[in-house]
């Protein structure tokens, strides 16, 4: 039976292609195809001593359901089985249309991590951050919630209130806040001139238009800078992913050829590859620096890992979240639906994202030793259990340049959250951002020393360059 699967590129929930394909085969080893008699015997047991012992009554339904939960959900982080019901609810919002409050979860030990807020949203305008942790939602503890069930609490019809008590890294104290549920409908690019000749390009997260608005941006910078625009800065900061062919289509904008990601599973029909074809008619190869941070996943990192091995781009900021599995929605013949892993991200390198993230060229660190030390296990993939460990020769790689970032007042860092747009004035890693391209001299870690330096800006000069670049994808 042919079967619509949905491939998802986001930590929980926001849609990518759609594909026909079959069902996944089994594998046809031995060792893979005996069927388990003792376990299904000892699942039967089970279900009988439930069904017999139980202090209250239980429906099959209910339990079978349970069952294949529990078996989907042990194998990572981002599979699950969808009921009926959740799959219905799935649907409906594929259009990116729904009353919620504007944020990205995933699991963490029990508890649910923001991965970011949402640009625009209740959520980012109540001054929820990236790392937060869920606790209560309406003052329900959202530990052994799950993480369908949580999202169904938080969602709702636009313009009812939901209360959210979070533990913020850096403070002990909890915060509760009410948040007003809003159709979450993101404008996902937004562009200004930021100085006279340099240009800033937002994106949010990727949509199915978002290639084609990355591109109408740039060439409207171009025409503010009467043709003459000496760079531009790539926001990917708390971009939790999107539409895997929005990602793959604006790289492609600033590169001419070469490869651009490529995925790697058990399968033929999990193998894909996506290459740039050019030509970069967008900046004429001036330079490009893209901002990264913690909340930088999946589509996001996608771009980032193209532009930076391509020699595109100089990647600035912290290390992105390390989402780099590929999940396939496959509907059941009972309404439902398996949301399953099936493959990993590969950068052009051949570097996997999964649990490693992109290290950026130039990375920004608190100059305070213990927030260094604590920010260095927040915000990743990583953290998650049974999170997927993927073979990866880049393991061991590490940013050329170090850039010291002294600590915000709590009133510039509040200010700094609720902004809705660039502010050089309290927004850090943007102004060095713009430094760098302008080639002034930044302040830089050498040593444990302090010592001003030129940052070199990579020379784009397209093309394979490397025999890795030339994976083919199995």
């Amino acid at each position: 039976m042919t079967r619509r699967i949905l491939q998802l590129c986001l930590p929980f929930l926001v849609f990518g292609t759609l594909a026909m394909s079959s069902p996944p085969a089994w594998a046809d080893d031995g060792k893979n195809a005996e069927i388990p008699l003792r376990e299904i015997q000892t699942l039967s047991e089970v279900f009988a001593l439930i069904k017999a012992d139980y202090v209250d009554p239980s429906s099959n339904q209910k339990l079978m359901q349970g069952a294949i939960a529990g078996m989907v959900q042990s194998l990572d982080p981002h599979s699950a089985y969808l009921t009926p019901e959740e799959w219905k609810k799935m649907q409906e919002v594929t259009d990116g249309r729904f009353g919620g409050v504007g944020i990205e979860i995933t699991p963490d030990h029990g508890l649910l991590r923001v991965v970011t807020p949402i640009d625009g949203t209740p959520a980012a305008k109540a001054g929820i951050r990236a790392g937060d942790v869920i606790v209560k939602i309406n003052g329900k503890a959202v530990e052994g919630l799950g993480l369908e069930k949580a999202v169904d609490e938080m969602r709702g019809k636009p313009g009812s209130k939901v209360t959210l008590t979070l533990l913020r890294p850096h403070s002990n104290v909890p915060l509760q806040l009410t948040l007003t549920r809003a159709i979450i409908k993101v404008q996902s690019v937004r562009f200004q001139m930021i100085a006279p000749d340099y240009g800033y390009l937002r994106i949010s997260q990727f949509q199915d238009n978002t290639g084609t608005a990355v591109q109408n941006a740039v060439k409207q910078l171009e025409n503010d800078a009467n043709d003459k625009l000496k760079g531009l800065i790539l926001d990917l900061r708390n971009n939790p992913g999107g539409v895997l062919q929005a990602g793959v289509e604006t790289a492609d904008a600033f590169l001419d050829t070469g490869l651009i990601v490529y995925t790697k599973g058990r399968t033929a029909n999990s193998a894909m590859r996506f290459r740039a074809h050019g030509p970069d008619l967008l900046l004429h190869n001036a330079p490009l620096v893209v901002l990264i941070n913690g909340g930088t996943a999946s589509a996001a990192e996608i771009v980032t890992g193209a532009l930076k091995d391509n020699g595109r781009a100089l990647v600035l900021g912290s290390r992105s979240f390390g989402k780099g599995s590929v999940q396939s929605v496959i509907p059941l013949d009972n309404g439902g639906a398996l949301k399953l892993t099936t493959a990993l991200y590969y950068t052009p390198a051949g570097c996997s994202i999964q649990g490693q993230g992109i290290v950026p060229n130039v990375a920004v660190v608190p100059s305070n030793p213990e927030e260094r030390k604590i920010d260095s296990v927040l915000l990743k993939e990583s953290e998650l259990p049974g999170m997927l460990q993927a073979q990866d020769p880049c393991q061991k790689i590490k940013p050329q340049v170090e850039i010291p970032e002294p600590p915000l007042s709590a009133k510039a860092a509040e200010n700094a959250t609720a902004s809705e747009g660039p502010n050089l004035a309290t927004d850090f890693v943007l102004r060095k951002a713009l430094e760098i391209l302008e080639g002034q001299p930044v302040d830089t870690l050498q040593n444990g020393k302090t010592v001003k330096q030129v940052i070199p800006l990579p020379v784009y000069r397209g093309g394979d360059k490397k025999p890795e670049n030339k994976v083919k994808a199995a």
